[in-house]
């Protein structure tokens, strides 16, 4: 298959994306604001016309997960019209769909690994919108593959591992949250994930179509142990480090509720495409590597 257009430009994943891509001489076409916008749909249908792709990528969306709760209105553009319009302009040109979506959709409940037949239940703004926006995608378009992932890191834009290496660089000891599990994730081994799927359908162009699927780094820890884990890596490197202090998320109110176990079951991927992510240790190690060696450890 040819003719991959991902939307999104500046994003971790769509970085991440157009790094694999070169390096396995895939040819990907990246579009983004200002020229096409989530909130415009009648740019995102002149994009995918103009395009000719046979495969969409919507790497965008509004992530801003307390910005959301004051601005509910943006994050349904971006995050339920966006893609319904993405999907509706794929229908019509006979293309397939890639949609990126969240641990959020969940209630953060129960102590085992979410599977995604498990019942949703989203308790932010962010979570209700990114659930709304994959139903819009399916009703809209049969030929779709939606891709939940949570905690997602990489050497661009800001994230978790580039925030913890900016703040140790001025305080010795950083307090964080303890009892929210999940599984770190680099953009890259998405983006790995996303395009051996790719590779999988030029052999196979009907594999695994229409479902939803979760792609997320292998183990999983809480926000305090991936910071700590940060913090070894680096200090190992001569890189900035700190003591780290566990809290409860009681003792770190946020606007939006945050899921106190966020971790996928990625089985399913695994199992139709033959691809799981490394163990989110070996992915760190790679991206602190690349973020020291830069010298812009922080966002």
């Amino acid at each position: 298959m040819s003719g991959i257009l991902v939307l999104g430009r500046e994003g971790q994943l769509a970085r991440s994306l157009a790094e694999r891509a070169a390096a396995h001489g895939v040819a990907v076409r990246f579009v983004g604001r200002p020229d096409v916008d989530l909130a415009d749909p009648d740019s995102l249908r002149r994009a995918v016309r103009a395009s000719s792709a046979e495969i969409i990528v919507n790497a965008a969306a509004h992530t801003a997960v307390d910005q959301a709760e004051d601005e509910p209105d943006l994050a349904y553009a971006f995050n339920v019209a966006g893609p319904k319009a993405l999907a509706e302009a794929a229908q019509e040109a006979g293309a397939r769909l890639v949609h990126i979506s969240t641990d959020y959709v969940f209630d953060g409940s129960g102590d085992r690994p979410w599977r995604e037949d498990d019942p949703t239940g989203p308790r932010s703004v962010y979570g209700r919108t990114k659930l709304e926006g994959e139903a819009a995608v399916r009703a809209a378009l049969r030929d779709h593959a939606i891709l939940r992932t949570a905690w997602v890191y990489s050497p661009f834009g800001r994230n978790f591992v580039k925030t913890m290496l900016g703040v140790a660089q001025s305080r010795p000891v950083l307090r964080v949250v303890d009892d929210q599990v999940g599984n770190p994730t680099s953009a890259f081994d998405i983006a790995d994930g996303i395009l051996t799927m790719i590779a999988a359908w030029r052999e196979e162009p009907a594999l695994g179509l229409g479902r939803t699927y979760h792609l997320a780094g292998t183990g999983a820890v809480s926000w305090a142990g991936f910071a700590r884990e940060i913090f070894a890596l680096s200090g190992a490197r001569a890189g900035p480090s700190a003591e780290v202090e566990a809290i409860t998320t009681a003792e770190f109110p946020a606007k939006a509720p945050r899921p106190l176990n966020s971790r996928l079951d990625s089985t399913r991927f695994a199992d139709t495409f033959g691809y799981r992510a490394p163990h989110w240790q070996d992915s760190l190690a790679a991206v602190v590597d690349r973020l020291l060696g830069e010298g812009r450890p922080s966002a």
